[in-house]
């Protein structure tokens, strides 16, 4: 199977934009992600307001036709409330299931040395407005982000993509026959069941399985760095999305380049629809790369980063994504399928 992406970027870009009138989200405004429901784009966004401690909170923001977005509330309405969040709420990813609109986002700690702690929470919705919170949701061995969740059980279960960033061969070993995985300056004992068939070199996107989303096991290593744009690490950036030919897969790669500069950029991935464990075409190149100025400079100049993804009936794609962790973008474009001859 091929699958052909053609995004354009939207020239009315940035859609978002900091706001200096509400100071939680007056200095960035950036990585968002989407949901078409009920007629109406929905998006929760990552706000900066201030960069000494670079606290995140999310903001929510809707449109009719997915390129105007309207603020709704001068007020974040995702936000540090627990010990492990206390440090920001960053990156959300909205999956619809079972009717429920579910979000995971990552929630930061800080460990005695000041180091971040990354994993990711889970929360509910039904208004977009307020939110039940869940919890962690990876394992705390883990250092973790970008994790995303199917929109329907897989097998009778629940899937999860998440890149845990010290599951590679360098942060790995065994001590008296116990694998052990390093979390800074820890050696943690594998408390996750049977052990991996293997570890990846770089950090990768792996899966995991649930019966209640909040539970996690059967974790292994779906995709791992495999082109030169995404030479030092890859990881999930928007939710699946079920087509007739598989499981869409927008995610994100950081390749360094000859002159030593790290560039994050979007590629695609299409999954197997019944056992989304088998990957069944990858893009060679990115389908979304840093070339406008609101990408390449910022507070982290040479960014594209997806979160989240609209595929329309008829094709049409929307894909938001985020700026030199700046400011929030679209691009759009549509998907075609291929069968190889």
């Amino acid at each position: 199977m091929h699958l052909e992406i053609s995004l354009e970027k939207y020239h009315g870009n940035p859609i978002l934009k900091p706001n200096p009138d509400n100071r939680w989200e007056s200095q960035a405004v950036f990585n968002a992600g989407a949901l078409y429901h009920n007629g109406q784009f929905h998006i929760l966004y990552r706000a900066i307001g201030e960069y000494e401690q670079y606290i995140s909170r999310l903001g929510y923001a809707v449109s009719d036709d997915g390129m105007h977005f309207e603020r709704i509330s001068d007020e974040p309405v995702l936000f540090p409330e627990f010990d492990y969040e206390r440090w920001g709420c960053e990156d959300p990813r909205i999956m619809l299931i079972g009717g429920t609109v579910y979000v995971t986002y990552v929630a930061l700690d800080r460990g005695e040395n000041n180091e971040i702690f990354p994993l990711t929470a889970l929360a509910t919705t039904d208004d977009f407005l307020s939110y039940e919170k869940h919890g962690l949701i990876n394992p705390a061995i883990s250092i973790n982000k970008d994790c995303v969740i199917f929109p329907e059980k897989i097998g009778g279960r629940y899937m999860m993509l998440h890149r845990p960033h010290n599951w590679t061969t360098g942060e790995i070993r065994r001590d008296d026959c116990q694998l052990t995985v390093k979390r800074y300056d820890r050696w943690l004992p594998w408390d996750q069941g049977p052990e991996p068939e293997r570890f990846p070199e770089k950090p990768a996107i792996w899966a995991a399985y649930s019966d209640n989303l909040t539970d996690w096991d059967g974790h292994h290593v779906l995709m791992e760095s495999m082109f030169p744009w995404e030479n030092e690490k890859i990881g999930g950036g928007c939710p699946p999305i079920k087509t007739d030919h598989g499981w869409l897969l927008i995610y994100h790669g950081v390749g360094v380049n000859s002159d030593g500069r790290r560039i994050y950029s979007g590629g695609a991935a299409l999954l197997d629809l019944d056992d989304p464990a088998t990957v069944l075409y990858r893009s060679q190149q990115p389908i979304l790369a840093p070339e406008c100025d609101y990408e390449r400079e910022g507070d982290v100049p040479w960014v594209v980063f997806p979160e989240g993804a609209v595929l329309l009936q008829g094709g049409q794609l929307f894909v938001y994504y985020g700026g030199g962790d700046k400011c929030l973008n679209l691009a759009r474009g549509t998907v075609r399928f291929q069968e190889f001859l």
